[in-house]
């Protein structure tokens, strides 16, 4: 008879390393605490990491490095499929993420419509921030990005070269999806957006 470790030991191992996995992912082989207790067992022995509460890998390992860790928005993807929910990056990671803030924010900041939630992950934080649909309504990647760092930003702190750093960025995007996302957009932002057309 399997013990409920190495029937967990067993799945993780079919996944490629680095694969990250929920408590709730192994739940067809006992009780939560059973499952839990299992994890802990696994993740002392060093069998396994625990990347942050309820989330474990068997993590990559680099010769020159050791263990790779997987990044912030690797979790927050992670996360979004297991929740099968939507993302956006806000704030400052946005910001951050179109290069228009060289500040590496210790707080990712993400829209959702599934539960508000924060993760600590190391010295970061994943925060999931419950918003009205219509925020999370864009169907293009850059055009959500972009609408939210400059939403962050403020017209009044653009500078001419961040128009244009934004505009090179929107032109990357699909021509339908920049122009569905425009219209969900304030009319300050939509008149930067109408110069990647």
């Amino acid at each position: 008879m399997q013990s409920i470790d190495d029937k967990i030991m067993v799945k993780i191992k079919k996944a490629k390393r680095g694969s990250l996995f929920f408590t709730d992912d192994f739940l067809s082989f006992g009780s939560a605490k059973a499952i839990s207790k299992a994890l802990e067992i696994l993740t002392n022995n060093g069998q396994i990491n625990r990347i942050a509460r309820g989330i474990y890998a068997r993590l990559k390992v680099d010769k020159y490095i050791g263990f790779v860790y997987p990044s912030v928005e690797e979790i927050a993807q992670a996360l979004r499929k297991r929740d099968k929910a939507r993302i956006i990056p806000s704030g400052s990671l946005a910001l951050n993420l179109l290069g228009l803030s060289n500040q590496v924010p210790t707080n990712h900041v993400y829209l959702t419509d599934a539960t508000a939630r924060k993760v600590s992950v190391g010295g970061q934080s994943i925060i999931f921030k419950k918003t009205a649909p219509r925020n999370l309504a864009c169907i293009g990647e850059i055009s959500a990005l972009v609408i939210q760092a400059l939403k962050s930003k403020g017209q009044e702190n653009l500078s001419e070269q961040d128009k244009q750093k934004i505009i090179e960025y929107l032109r990357q995007e699909e021509s339908y999806r920049l122009k569905h996302d425009m219209n969900l957009a304030p009319e300050w932002i939509r008149e930067i957006m109408r110069g990647a057309i």
